[in-house]
């Protein structure tokens, strides 16, 4: 029995069932290609042509662009869809498909892997010290990439569906069973968003325990960039999954097993699916923002100077925290000998 769920946002808008909707859609999607495409590309030849030194955090920055990228550069093909039908052929719609589904996974892999940087910089310096670093982020950024590419392709998977006149639609998806949807919302939600943002959070709660015991901190501008950048992320993409384990639960309930979308209105599915894109475009506008204050040469940017200051912050802090603890390991040595 086939069973029409929605996969990604920009399958959900069939131009027969939404008039205004498809018009904000597309004002949406329009307005995230000007803004994303242009400033993903301006941070992609910032970060490789101006920052020599690149931390663990300015790497992340520049593959979390480029994966970004790569989703906004499929919009206008949406646009064109959303406007009239799909023309570019079932193949074309899967790679496409494909795309978005693997960045959406790289994305939050990215994010996370930040967030685990983050946390062994801080709580655990000297495992950081012991590490080959730079060559381990290497090989973790390959592998995060491996991973989004192989879940990626039960997206591949699904078969289309088409409109009444022959015609192939790549807005919704048809699935082959309803065993196919459960195992795929599963997936895509538990492996794409609830397990990383469980790391994420644990992540920043023990960080933020670790700052606080800290004697003396520089109010530092890569560490609010990172927590916005993370937190943007979080308030893009949540609705979006919570609509996805809504979907779910309807599905192993057996509220509408035959109808789409039962449980959650249209309305609420098209809001979540608009957010997913501002997502890609929305990290540029943060980074220009906390750029505004810096101040640079005429042959250096201001963006150019915040992701420098992001390259130096961590080794910093890090030095930091080893001083504290080295001071502390002292202390307490003194004190035991003294006590004997």
């Amino acid at each position: 029995m086939n069973h029409s769920v929605e996969q990604l946002p920009s399958e959900e808008m069939a131009p027969e069932e939404f008039d205004g909707g498809t018009a904000v859609a597309c004002v949406i999607l329009g307005l995230s290609f000007l803004v994303g495409a242009p400033g993903n590309l301006l941070v992609i030849w910032t970060i490789l042509r101006h920052v020599k030194q690149r931390s663990h955090t300015v790497a992340l920055i520049l593959h979390l662009a480029a994966a970004d990228l790569l989703v906004l550069i499929t919009l206008p093909l949406w646009i064109y869809s959303l406007v009239h039908t799909w023309v570019f052929g079932a193949a074309f719609c899967k790679v496409l498909v494909y795309i978005i589904s693997v960045c959406m996974f790289s994305s939050i892999f990215f994010i996370t892997l930040m967030s685990v940087e983050r946390y062994l910089a801080i709580c655990h310096p000297f495992v950081m010290m012991r590490w080959k670093t730079k060559s381990v982020m290497n090989r973790c950024l390959v592998l995060l990439w491996l991973l989004a590419l192989l879940l990626g392709v039960p997206d591949v998977l699904t078969k289309l569906s088409n409109e009444s006149d022959g015609t192939e639609q790549c807005f919704i998806k048809e699935y082959i069973s309803e065993t196919q949807v459960i195992i795929l919302l599963c997936l895509e939600s538990l492996g794409g968003f609830v397990v990383p943002f469980i790391i994420l959070s644990i992540c920043y709660c023990l960080v933020a325990a670790q700052l606080r015991k800290m004697s003396f901190i520089n109010k530092q501008k890569s560490m609010v960039l990172v927590h916005a950048v993370v937190l943007a992320f979080t308030l893009c993409w949540l609705p979006y999954h919570i609509i996805n384990i809504t979907d779910l639960v309807c599905i192993l309930r057996q509220f509408a097993p035959d109808t789409e979308h039962e449980c959650v209105p249209k309305s609420v599915v098209f809001s979540s699916g608009a957010l997913v894109f501002i997502s890609s475009s929305v990290n540029p506008v943060l980074y220009a923002l906390f750029a505004r204050s810096l101040r640079g040469s005429l042959e250096e940017s201001r963006l150019v100077r915040l992701f420098q200051e992001m390259a130096t912050h961590t080794i910093k802090l890090r030095e930091l925290v080893v001083q504290q603890q080295t001071g502390q390991m002292a202390a307490n040595t003194q004190v035991e000998l003294i006590s004997d």
